[in-house]
């Protein structure tokens, strides 16, 4: 179990498994963050705050001037994979730090709508019951990328996911709308590589955050100890 350091509070749901979070940092874990969340989190003295998952559409999602009151608080504000990427995207000229390639995508503009990595999901174990759009569409672009279907199949099969309202999104039921328009041998090698080669992008980029928290949680002790 890695060391445990005081002030760090991270906001995280259907995005990585708490088992396996808190086997790369030890921290105040927290379900999907709420509006007020992260400003309360910040009032009560946390001194890193992550933001992985929060709500969308159900409730009100965190909101910019909280963000922007934790940093002026002197919080190291962080954000990747889901609600993260959006609002780091969005306030990293503030100072919140994005992590990983979906805020990436969202800050080069390649992701503009907050339905790209929407889903649903169990509100007592976090595990997700539909496929975020941004998994698709990552998977979709890799597989074209090594050959496994054409470009026009990848966008034919994305328009279909794209065309799901978020909960009902899932592989499966892209390549049922999809059979009209793609070839059904280029759909069955699609369904192959993502039992061998699929990814999920937004448990990478949660990850990728909770090492960059620690990192940096690491960096601040050290310094204090000098």
């Amino acid at each position: 179990m890695p060391a445990k350091m005081p002030g760090i509070v991270v906001f995280l749901g259907p995005s990585l498994s708490r088992d396996r979070a808190v086997q790369i940092l030890d921290a105040d874990y927290r379900p999907p963050a709420r509006r007020g969340d992260i400003y309360q989190a910040a009032r009560t003295g946390a001194e890193i705050i992550l933001l992985i998952d929060g709500v969308f559409f159900q409730e009100c999602s965190v909101a910019h001037k909280e963000v922007i009151y934790a940093l002026d608080a002197g919080a190291k504000v962080l954000g990747a994979s889901s609600m993260g990427a959006l609002r780091a995207s969005e306030l990293d000229v503030y100072g919140m730090e994005g992590v990983g390639r979906i805020y990436q995508a969202y800050k080069s503009g390649h992701l503009v709508s907050d339905d790209e990595v929407a889903l649903v999901f169990d509100p007592f174990s976090y595990e997700p019951a539909s496929e975020p759009l941004v998994n698709i569409r990552f998977n979709l672009d890799l597989a074209w990328q090594k050959g496994v279907i054409s470009a026009a199949s990848r966008d034919r099969l994305f328009r279909c996911a794209q065309a799901q309202y978020f909960p009902d999104r899932s592989y499966e039921r892209m390549l049922t709308d999809a059979a009209k328009w793609v070839d059904e041998e280029e759909m069955q090698r699609f369904r192959e590589f993502l039992a061998k080669e699929g990814r999920d992008f937004k448990m990478e980029d949660a990850v990728q955050a909770l090492q960059r928290a620690r990192e940096i949680g690491e960096q601040t002790r050290a310094d204090e100890s000098q």
